[in-house]
């Protein structure tokens, strides 16, 4: 198992994350997505495959610029401030699969690296903000 029983239980409980990908332009794009997680792979789809397939995220990853980041995250709270959350760099390719919304193309993301804040139970050094982790 690469990520942590909490962060895998942080990512479980959450519903949307910032997806950013880069068009062959070279134009950043950061968009609110749905996801789903499997322990370990990320999933990417669309409620619409017609819609899905025409989106900056879809064409991005599919003329070959598969290098994707996103982030999952949530207040805990506001008083005290407690923000959680984790953030994956990884790599993006087009799947068939069954998932949330049904059969059809996803983006199947394979975290590459990883840095998580604020969830409990993750143990964090005093002098550190996240903990990093390297996946293989």
């Amino acid at each position: 198992m690469v990520f942590s029983k909490p962060e895998i239980e942080y990512v479980k409980s959450q519903r949307l994350a910032r997806f950013a990908t880069v068009s062959p332009k070279g134009q950043p794009e950061v968009v609110p997505v749905a996801f789903e997680f499997d322990g370990d792979y990320f999933y990417v789809g669309s409620h619409s495959q017609e819609i899905f397939l025409k989106t900056r995220k879809y064409k991005s990853v599919r003329d070959g610029n598969k290098l994707v980041g996103f982030v999952v995250d949530d207040l805990e709270s506001v008083d005290p401030w407690k923000p959680r959350g984790i953030k994956v760099h990884g790599i993006a390719e087009i799947v068939e699969h069954n998932g949330m919304f049904g059969p059809g193309k996803y983006l199947r993301i394979t975290p590459k690296t990883s840095w998580s804040w604020g969830i409990s139970g993750l143990e964090i050094r005093k002098d550190e903000w996240s903990h990093k982790t390297i996946h293989k």
